[in-house]
This record gives C-alpha cells, structure tokens and sequence, in this order.
C-alpha cells in the first residue's frame, strides 16, 4: 500500500529476517517462540497449582513429559494436514523450526502423556487441567509471534490498517490464489489469535476466581473456546491446507471440538463433587505454599485465585480437596475450622 514520503506505513511491515546467530547456531524465532511460551507457561501452572495446594515442582516433572509429546503430536497433526507444507528435504517431516506445529494434535498428545503421568503419580487428573488452560494459551499467544517472523498464517487480501505485509516470494510458496498474489497486504490471523489468546485467557483466569468450576471444567472451556475462535480464523486463511467439502480441513475439526468442549463443560458442572488429591501421596504439603486462613474462606478473601489448605491441617498423605478447597483428614484446628465452614453452608468455593 502506497504512502506519503516520510508517513508512518499503512500495513505491518513482515520482519526482515525469521533468524539470528549464535557462534554457529542459527536460531529461529518461531523455535524462540515457543521456547519463552512454554517457560511462562510452566511458571503460571506452578503458581496455579501451588495456590491449590499442590506442590509446584510437579509442573517442572509433568513439564518434562508432555512437552516432547506436545511437539511430536503438534507435528503429527501438520504433516497429515498440510503435507504440501512439508520442506522437500529427508528431514522435512521433522523440521518444526521452519514452522508447522498443528496445536489440535499437540494439546492431544500432551494431555495424553500428562494424564497419564499424573495418575502414576497418585494425582488427580482434572484440578491440574483446570490449572494449566489459561497457561496454554499464553504459551500459544506467544508462539504466534513466531508466525509473523515466517511470514505464515495469513488471511486473505485486506486494505485494513493493520494488514500484514508478505512479500511475493512468501505469496507464492503460501498457497495464495493465483487471483490474489498482485496484492501486498494480508489479514494477520496470527495477530487475532494471539489477541484472542490472551483475552480467553483472562476470562478462565477471572471465571475460576468468580465461579465455582469443577475440575476439568476451565480446560473443556478452552477447547471450546479457542477452538469456537478457530471457526473464524479459518473462514479467513487462505494458506495451504487440506480441503473436504470445499472446506478447510481444520474448519471441521474447529467446529467439532467447540461442540464437544461446550457439553463436556456442562456435563462435568453437573457432576457431583467428588474429593479429588492435589498432593503426591506419602509426599509433604508443598513448600511455601500460600494457605488461606478459616477466616479468609469463610469471608471469601483468600486474595489468591484458588486457596490452598488451611495451616495445620492434615498429615502428609491425608489431604484431599472437595469441590476447588483442600481438607484434611486429620482432626486439629484447621480441620474443625474447615468442618465449621462446610457445615454453614457459604458455598465460597473458587477453583481456577
């Protein structure tokens, strides 16, 4: 798009290069990008899941397990649905640092992995989900800035203020339409998700605070959530993809999904509340864990966004929660204290 000399450009201009070098390392800020994505998100789970109650450094353990499986099955997932993208090399079904991680098949995978951890482990599965959604998707925010660096995941021709810039070379090898390779500028679909990202990430956040969400409750909200997202995304790309019914494959996965997500939040809030474990049994409470007082439960301000147990609560081994609130198993104080509030019946629960 043309402007005045010296005029700020109407467009987002694409980034010059998608790599720098380290000595005789050639880093790539897609890779980089999920790098920092998954750091951030491992430090937001760890403060989540400590304010449960659980012990944070079973974040870094789950984080070792379903990382690896996150990056193979988000490369399952691309290679089988846009195997046109796959770099003409012997290695290219393997060269995510050029781009292609499917998050479909990533989240997958690594929630298989990590369930399964979790239960060898002696934890339940669904509080810890509830704890990691709004992090995944400030992992994915941030991985879409790897996508501005490709010069990837775009939309079709837009004159908007805000439309992302692609070179010709990029027009070609992106899947455009031969019809719309002579315009410049393109809808920055990664910019809008990544801005959706942030934003149903505060909304889980806020909601777990406000509202009284069983476990796995926060998770089937993101599925149905980024994936009701994904519906309008892809009714506006127009890079490479598999097509079924002259739709884009990843429209009818997106559609499926926000369908399953929605009933499967309205099926586990209609379950009755079960106890469920937080805490690695035989293991002690976790260290500086931040534990609400009886009194900050009964008055609903435990000025975190899930409260943990009470002090001098149960033995290590004994502790449960029941509906978002660790109890114990053990008579004391804490214990008492905890009895008194379920017997009064407030209702103050938050799980997030």
């Amino acid at each position: 798009m043309a402007h005045g000399t010296g005029a700020l450009p109407q467009f987002i201009p694409s980034p010059s290069i998608n790599s720098f070098h380290i000595g005789p390392l050639d880093v790539h800020f897609y890779a980089l990008g999920y790098i920092i994505g998954i750091t951030l998100a491992i430090l937001v789970t760890r403060r989540r899941w400590r304010a449960l109650g659980g012990d944070p450094d079973l974040v870094n353990d789950i984080a070792l397990w379903v990382v690896p499986a996150g990056i193979i099955g988000g490369r399952i997932y691309f290679d089988i649905t846009t195997p046109a993208d796959i770099p003409h090399v012997w290695y290219g079904v393997f060269a995510v640092w050029t781009g292609g991680l499917g998050i479909w098949g990533g989240v997958a995978l690594a929630a298989a992995v990590g369930a399964w951890r979790l239960r060898r482990l002696g934890i339940t599965v669904g509080p810890f989900a509830n704890a990691i959604a709004p992090a995944l998707l400030v992992a994915q925010a941030v991985g879409r800035i790897g996508n501005y660096f490709n010069k990837e995941l775009f939309g079709g021709p837009t004159t908007l203020p805000w439309g992302l810039e692609i070179p010709y070379q990029y027009r070609l090898s992106g899947g455009i339409p031969a019809q719309d390779l002579h315009f410049s500028t393109f809808q920055p679909t990664f910019l809008y998700e990544l801005i959706w990202d942030l934003a149903l990430a505060a909304f889980l956040v806020w909601l777990g605070h406000h509202a009284r969400i069983r476990p796995w409750g926060l998770f089937a909200l993101y599925v149905a959530g980024y994936s009701a997202f994904r519906i309008f995304e892809e009714a506006l790309r127009v890079d490479s993809s598999e097509h079924f019914l002259g739709l884009r494959l990843n429209m009818f996965v997106a559609v499926a999904l926000t369908v399953a997500g929605l009933v499967w939040f309205v099926i586990v809030q209609r379950r009755p509340e079960r106890p469920y474990t937080v805490l690695t049994p035989g293991a002690p409470e976790a260290a500086g864990g931040v534990a609400a007082s009886p009194e900050e439960i009964l008055a609903g301000d435990t000025g975190q966004e899930e409260y943990a147990a009470a002090p001098g609560g149960a033995e290590a081994g004994e502790q449960e929660a029941v509906g978002g609130q660790v109890t114990a198993g053990a008579s004391g104080p804490a214990a008492d204290a905890a009895a008194a509030d379920d017997a009064g019946g407030t209702g103050n629960r938050s799980e997030g």
